[in-house]
């Protein structure tokens, strides 16, 4: 770490052209009938930043716009910003520098931390917060700490600049998990997310981390949540996992996973898994079955980096809805989040069309997220392999396209663009919410924008100040926002302050999604058997909501008692059209009844 130094950025001397384009995206082009054209004979060659983004073609009215490339920024996989809006960027320099994958798993990758110091909205300032880690793959910003995560290890570390030069120099386990973990590095945990229950959560594992003085409490999950490269969440906490590996756009979407993992029929279609390039995407692990007759990629093979728009300053049709990197194909998808009876379900939201494509050979966008200027932030780890070692071995069809197009020649490259709109500005206020006090964090509860909501919410929690707990009691049971009252609940619940008076009112809140809330908040007093709860929340068997039923069905699960029970039945007696609880309380009692036969038959084998 002492190693790291701080770019002053002379660079941007070099570069200022980079830094200060932005582009007006070309519109697709079509044939007669109205087909889009494809590139059939795209070039591998490396594209300058604005060449590349002559390349891309979005909906009219949306634009990109650089904030890094290189060389300030090299093969980065995710971007964070902590509460004074500092970006912080991962980067997997070793990733893939040959078709072998030679030297991965070196030490060599860095996290950087980039500034915009004027708030034009260029990064002008960078320096190496943490280097000699192997393949970084989650960053979570705390307060003035930074949670990181590496492949091939299981423990979490907290990092921290304690003498404010930009460069990490103290380093602190915050969880211990001494296990190795050597499978492949596509298939390892990913997300370190910040959920609006102040629980954070991670891909593949069966366990999410709640912060306890300084320390990651694992909390373990009745299943594990599946999932791959990326994780997201939605205003009210939904959370959204993909999965490359299974060519799943999205999966594990209709319940919390502490309730069990749950896809049902129809919550997206085929028509929903096709993708539709606009360049030839021969390099494709699979072969041929994975391509049309005009070469283009036929489904989802490469899903991953989603997220959920909730800022401010894009259009407000674009708000909810979840969008997803599919880095083989060069696009992301943008879907319509559509909720119908509590059962959720995904729809493109264009006819046989991407929300953004490329022809550029090496767009790879691996990342999304919403940032602190309201707007959509895209990752690009521009370079030709995207897959990982396996599957690019000598004599494969994928190799042996890589070996045609050159394709291992671009490495140490890559970008981060800002999603903007005609029309539309930006928020271009500098946070500098770690320099305030917990008072004046309390009013960015009501922020339009998801990101200082959440950060907000985060600190506040964090600090552990209880001085706001009459402010976050005003604003829970009277702020005219629901968004403002939900977060309220939420931090009154992380400090440990928030009474069973508000707790039933928000049961009676006139707005169903604050009332789900309440329910949702009620969840650990019921599994630990508080029975006047269990009576407090039974009138809700009858709410008006079928997401308000769906929560008190989940909530009441792991309460054993009889009331609980049969509130649960209750429910779905009378709403046997509620899809979404009715499969899932059937999948849980199967996996109930298996678990006792597994434990009978071990007794009879002891």
């Amino acid at each position: 770490m002492k190693s790291n130094k701080l770019w002053a950025l002379g660079i941007l001397g070099l570069s200022t052209l980079i830094y200060t384009c932005k582009v007006s995206q070309s519109v697709l082009k079509r044939d007669d009938a109205g087909k889009i054209i494809v590139d059939k004979n795209p070039s591998s060659a490396y594209l300058s930043p604005k060449e590349s983004m002559k390349t891309m073609h979005l909906p009219k009215g949306y634009h990109l716009e650089l904030v890094a490339s290189e060389p300030m920024i090299h093969e980065p996989v995710a971007i964070a910003w902590d509460g004074n809006g500092r970006m912080y960027v991962a980067e997997m320099n070793t990733y893939m520098q040959d078709a072998e994958g030679t030297g991965e798993m070196k030490p060599l990758c860095t996290i950087k931390r980039l500034e915009d110091t004027n708030g034009d909205g260029k990064m002008d300032k960078s320096v190496v917060f943490l280097d000699k880690l192997v393949l970084p793959r989650m960053i979570l910003p705390l307060d003035d700490r930074l949670l990181v995560a590496e492949t091939f290890d299981n423990s979490i570390y907290s990092y921290r600049d304690t003498n404010g030069d930009g460069v990490a120099d103290e380093k602190k386990m915050v969880f211990k998990n001494e296990s190795a973990n050597r499978s492949n590095l596509e298939h390892q945990r990913s997300g370190l997310v910040w959920n609006i229950d102040n629980k954070m959560y991670v891909t593949v594992e069966n366990v999410r981390y709640k912060l306890d003085n300084g320390m990651l409490k694992p909390e373990y999950l009745h299943d594990g949540p599946g999932g791959q490269w990326g994780l997201t969440y939605d205003n009210y906490g939904r959370l959204f996992f993909s999965a490359a590996g299974g060519e799943a756009p999205a999966l594990n979407f209709q319940q919390n996973p502490a309730f069990g993992n749950l896809d049902i029929g129809g919550q997206y279609n085929d028509k929903f898994q096709a993708v539709w390039p606009i360049i030839s995407t021969a390099d494709v692990q699979g072969g041929l079955g994975r391509l049309r007759p005009d070469s283009t990629l036929n489904h989802f093979t490469a899903c991953t980096g989603q997220s959920i728009f909730r800022g401010n300053s894009l259009p407000d049709d674009l708000k909810g809805d979840l969008l997803i990197c599919e880095p083989v194909g060069r696009l992301i998808r943008r879907a319509k989040v559509i909720n119908t009876n509590s059962k959720i379900t995904l729809e493109n939201a264009y006819d046989k069309e991407e929300f953004i494509a490329s022809t550029d050979m090496n767009f790879r966008p691996v990342n999304t997220a919403t940032g602190p200027d309201g707007c959509v932030y895209i990752v690009d780890m521009y370079r030709g392999i995207i897959q990982e070692g396996n599957w690019t071995k000598k004599g494969t069809y994928l190799r042996n396209q890589i070996d045609q197009k050159n394709l291992d020649k671009n490495i140490g490259r890559g970008r981060i663009y800002r999603l903007v709109y005609d029309g539309i500005k930006r928020d271009k206020t500098i946070p500098k919410m770690l320099d305030l006090t917990s008072e004046k964090l309390v009013p960015y509860l009501s922020h339009p924008n998801g990101w200082w909501r959440d950060n907000a919410q985060k600190i506040l929690v964090i600090r552990g100040d209880k001085s706001v707990v009459p402010a976050l009691k005003e604003l829970a049971l009277n702020s005219p926002l629901q968004l403002t009252r939900i977060h309220a609940l939420w931090t009154m619940n992380g400090l440990n302050a928030l009474d069973r008076t508000t707790l039933l009112a928000a049961l009676k809140d006139k707005d169903a999604e604050v009332r789900k809330t309440a329910l949702w908040i009620c969840e650990e007093p019921l599994r630990n058997g508080d029975s006047a709860l269990v009576q407090a929340v039974e009138p809700l068997k009858n709410d008006p909501s079928a997401d308000v039923r769906l929560q008190l069905g989940l909530s009441l699960r792991f309460n054993d008692s009889d009331n609980a029970q049969r509130i649960i039945a209750e429910i779905i007696e009378t709403h046997p059209d509620d899809q979404v609880l009715v499969e899932s309380q059937k999948k849980y009692q199967r996996q109930l009844n298996e678990k006792a036969i597994a434990e009978k038959n071990a007794k009879m084998m002891a």
